[in-house]
């Protein structure tokens, strides 16, 4: 394994738990949502890892700090759309669910600081 991959990030990691919860609870969303709120929600959590591994993949800080401000971008929607789940009562219960997701936005904007792009 490469040196200092993408996969030994911790807010990586934590992002891909993330988004295999959002997978179970998006099981039990209305099946008239499967386009909608549900394909959207899914794709949030997804793009969150994703956009951290691309931009580790490119190289330098500065494209590592775009693609990490796009995950951050990613993450606020999807904290977005679960409150709208939970208030449409498509699901019971997001609290760790939504605490995860403020772990991971601290340690997003915590790397984005650190790799020298600026604090959103």
């Amino acid at each position: 394994m490469r040196k200092n991959n993408y996969r030994d990030l911790l807010v990586w990691q934590k992002s891909m738990d993330l988004a295999k919860q959002v997978y179970m609870i998006t099981k039990y969303f209305p099946k008239e949502e499967v386009y909608g709120l549900t394909s959207q929600v899914r794709r949030c959590a997804v793009s969150i890892p994703s956009n951290i591994s691309e931009g580790k993949g490119r190289g330098g800080d500065k494209e590592f700090v775009r693609f990490l401000q796009i995950s951050l971008g990613s993450l606020y929607e999807l904290q977005t759309q679960l409150e709208l789940a939970l208030s449409f009562n498509y699901v019971k219960n997001i609290e760790n669910i939504l605490e995860l997701s403020l772990e991971i936005e601290k340690m997003l904007n915590k790397l984005i600081t650190v790799k020298g792009g600026r604090n959103v």
